[in-house]
């Protein structure tokens, strides 16, 4: 069985901004009897840099654990660091080959969106074409009378 320090496991966070959510769930877990850990004398510095007012930044420390790293435990990380990655700037990961081999981007409900997007352009574009041709066969624009 091998045994992580919850300071290595921080390392393979794919955003570290995100290291303080990961410790709080990471003992939720351990609270609620899901992972197995224990404590050590240790502490050890988050990645995540916070900011004060003025522009100043500092970090904060955590006490560190010794994780029993069970393939339940992995299937935890892996799916919490999935939960943990989106959180960027606008809220929504850029689309690449690399986020969806990695599984952090859909393909099939982006697929679905541009084919439903796709069809809504194209009738969009039918709908006026139509619309056009059916008012040219009508009476032409109102003439323009000069004021008295």
């Amino acid at each position: 069985m091998p045994y992580i320090t919850l300071s290595d496991q921080i390392k393979k966070l794919h955003n570290p901004q995100r290291s303080d959510a990961f410790v709080k769930k990471l003992r939720d877990a351990i609270r609620e009897g899901d992972i197995d850990a224990a404590d050590t004398p240790g502490r050890f510095e988050l990645p995540k840099k916070f900011a004060k007012r003025g522009g100043e930044t500092y970090t904060r420390k955590a006490k560190d654990l010794i994780i029993d790293g069970t393939p339940e435990f992995e299937a935890w990380f892996a799916k919490i660091n999935k939960e943990l990655t989106p959180a960027r700037a606008n809220g929504k990961i850029k689309v690449t080959p690399e986020a969806i081999e990695a599984g952090l981007v859909d393909f099939k409900v982006l697929a679905a969106e541009t084919r439903r997007k796709m069809g809504a352009s194209f009738e969009k574009g039918q709908k006026l074409g139509s619309s056009r041709a059916a008012g040219s066969k009508g009476p032409g624009r109102p003439k323009k009378t000069a004021q008295k």
